[in-house]
């Protein structure tokens, strides 16, 4: 059972890369976006409120946080903690902006476009296009991660069945049900052979 709770560190390396690094876009793009006029207002740099903390820091922050774990965890319990993470992480940044006004949150700022294109892109960009990628990437590592792969459940059986014998291949799976192995013969100066004890005391 321990052994099926490891997990190779390359099965969740795309999708943890792809989570770091959309989370950190998402929390430097209201920040750093006025530079390339792509972003939203003021059109100032750097500017911090409690408005961009509640929606724009703590979730980027969760994201970036959960793809870490889901690219460094060679635990499986520990991975798919960090994939939701960023998953909740994901879900904030489509819905946060929305659900935040509940307890009187104005919002980052409207989009510095002039043209209703580049308004949809930033939007899209920085909040619902961006949160639907994250929970899209965070699900497939869970799936990922909630798979056990053959090599994996091998390895898992060979630890568990370590010393117990040397003299008998491993075989694995319904075959093995189906066709157990054969006793092992044993060693020619155990064998009995009838008669002698009669004749050889």
């Amino acid at each position: 059972m321990t052994g099926t709770m490891r997990a190779p560190r390359s099965r969740g390396g795309l999708s943890g890369t792809l989570l770091v690094l959309l989370g950190l876009w998402g929390g430097f793009l209201p920040f750093a976006g006025p530079y390339f006029g792509f972003g939203f207002s003021p059109d100032d740099t750097w500017v911090y409120d409690t408005d961009r903390l509640q929606l724009v820091i703590a979730p980027a922050v969760a994201v970036v946080l959960g793809g870490l774990i889901v690219l460094a965890a060679a635990n499986r319990a520990f991975a798919v903690f960090g994939a939701w993470l960023a998953a909740l992480g994901g879900a904030w940044f489509v819905v946060g902006t929305s659900v935040a006004t509940l307890w009187d949150v104005r919002g980052i700022g409207d989009p510095l476009g002039s043209g209703e294109g580049q308004r949809l892109a930033e939007h899209l960009s920085g909040f619902t296009g961006l949160g639907t990628a994250v929970v899209f990437l965070a699900a497939l590592a869970l799936g990922r991660f909630a798979v056990i792969g053959v090599r994996e459940a091998t390895s898992s059986d060979g630890d568990g069945q370590a010393g117990a014998t040397t003299t008998q291949p491993l075989v694995y799976g319904r075959y093995a049900r189906e066709n157990p192995p054969a006793p092992a013969p044993a060693p020619p100066g155990d064998r009995h052979i009838a008669g002698e004890s009669r004749h050889n005391p």
